[in-house]
């Protein structure tokens, strides 16, 4: 990671978003910023600026040109989020006068800054550890209410907390393993196997329990991918719209209406769910409605959910189950709903039959069928307390950490020797230790951080 040789180097950019607004923040951050400021703030002097206090000033160029009328915060070190001096300016929005002040420091001593250079000075400088750095990044994503509560449960450190104590238990039998190496000749031993064994019993317990939690998690931050399927006019795009409650997607009676595929985000329960609503299945009648069609399968075996949507007047279960023979829908959940049940007497058969009926048109029974939504997907809620992962980094390094253990479980079945325990004992907290950054290298950074944003 080429700027943490760099790291020294005091960094500006722009921590809101880009484009006009009322105000826009541009964060300057290093170990001595003050006497690279004090030129070009026109009001109280910078070397007297007080630690989390705002000032009202000027900005100004090199030839004393005001360029903005502009709030500046201080925080000092260490109080600060990157735990170096840090100066907030809030100016006024437009894109000019944001590049004018940045452009101005630019040229006076301070660099642009990296993406996700400030949360890696807070890292690196000990704020916050490598999984509550990753989840500032999750939270400025989060999309949800559900997303959200994930974010700022991981930024407090519950997890952190999680994974530290399960290494704390396992360093101990680790050292005690390490120095009966130093007495190999004397054939001493140290750490009590069945202790050991009942320890690395708990250890994988609790990792198969944070592992578990994974598709709860991951759901909260990525959504769930639903695709809509059926023949055409089924009433796949008037469900779409009862949903959303509003037209988003064209309907007609005319067969292959939906030529391409149409997703919005719709949230259920706080869960995001995104919609996909898809060409109706059938032999095309020409290139454009294939291509529609072929998009349609792509969208099937991307998609955790189907829901299969027929017409209750004009499709027999037989014909429903051939449509769903003739679909990979391995490893999938599908929910099969009965559609126009308001027009057809066979309402209670497809009830009789397990089978969800509901309106799309009328809107009935829309509220039951997004629930049954949510209960079909999301059937194993983790307890309230119940620490829940949803980074796949942190899955995998758990997955890791779970087959090392296991070796050290087998070895200690086995009665295997002090040196090959202790290989693998280290490998497990190697494992633990990417999670929280205590274990880690540049290449492993340089991925973590390079989906920050420039100002964070």
């Amino acid at each position: 990671m080429h700027f943490i040789k760099n790291l020294k180097e005091p960094i500006i950019a722009l921590a809101t978003a880009t484009g006009v607004a009322a105000i826009s923040v541009i964060r300057i951050s290093g170990t001595q910023i003050i006497p690279l400021f004090q030129p070009f703030f026109l009001g109280k002097n910078p070397e007297k600026f007080k630690s989390h206090s705002i000032y009202l000033g000027f900005i100004i160029d090199e030839n004393g040109k005001k360029l903005d009328q502009v709030l500046v915060s201080f925080f000092k070190s260490p109080k600060s989020y990157t735990k170096e001096d840090v100066i907030e300016i809030s100016c006024h929005g437009s894109p000019f006068i944001v590049q004018e002040i940045i452009s101005l420091f630019l040229r006076n001593g301070i660099r642009l800054a990296q993406k996700g250079e400030f949360t890696l000075r807070a890292f690196l400088n000990g704020q916050m550890d490598l999984s509550q750095a990753e989840a500032v990044a999750d939270l400025i994503a989060a999309n949800s209410e559900k997303s959200v509560q994930l974010a700022l449960d991981q930024m407090r450190g519950g997890f952190s907390k999680e994974i530290s104590l399960l290494r704390e238990e396992l360093i101990h039998f680790a050292s005690l393993i390490e120095l009966e190496l130093d007495f190999g000749e004397e054939d001493v031993e140290f750490a009590n196997r069945a202790d050991l064994e009942i320890l690395v019993q708990k250890l994988l317990t609790k990792i198969n329990a944070l592992k578990s939690s994974f598709q709860w998690g991951n759901v909260i931050k990525n959504g769930v991918q639903t695709a809509l399927i059926g023949r055409p006019n089924a009433g796949k795009s008037t469900l779409l719209n009862a949903l959303l409650n509003e037209e988003r997607a064209i309907v007609s009676e005319i067969p292959g209406t939906t030529r391409d595929t149409i997703e919005e985000l719709i949230h259920i329960d706080g869960i995001p769910f995104r919609f996909i609503d898809t060409a109706g299945i059938r032999n095309a009648e020409d290139q454009i409605e294939a291509l529609g069609i072929e998009k349609t399968r792509e969208k099937i075996a991307t998609a955790q959910l189907l829901i299969y949507l027929f017409d209750a007047e004009l499709v027999s279960m037989d014909e429903v189950q051939k449509d769903l023979s003739a679909l990979s829908l391995e490893g999938k959940s599908i929910l099969v709903v009965a559609n126009k049940i308001d027009l057809t007497e066979l309402a209670s058969d497809y009830i009789r039959e397990g089978i969800m009926g509901i309106s799309a048109k009328e809107k009935i029974k829309i509220d039951s069928l997004k629930q049954k939504i949510f209960d079909l997907v999301l059937s194993d809620i983790p307890e309230q307390d119940q620490t829940v992962i949803s980074n796949l980094r942190h899955y995998e390094a758990l997955s890791l950490a779970e087959q090392a253990l296991s070796q050290v479980e087998n070895g200690l079945h086995n009665a295997r020797s002090g040196d090959f325990l202790a290989m693998d004992i280290r490998h497990a907290l190697a494992y633990l230790g990417q999670i929280t950054g205590e274990v880690g290298v540049e290449d492993l950074l340089e991925h973590i951080f390079s989906k920050f944003c420039i100002g964070k």
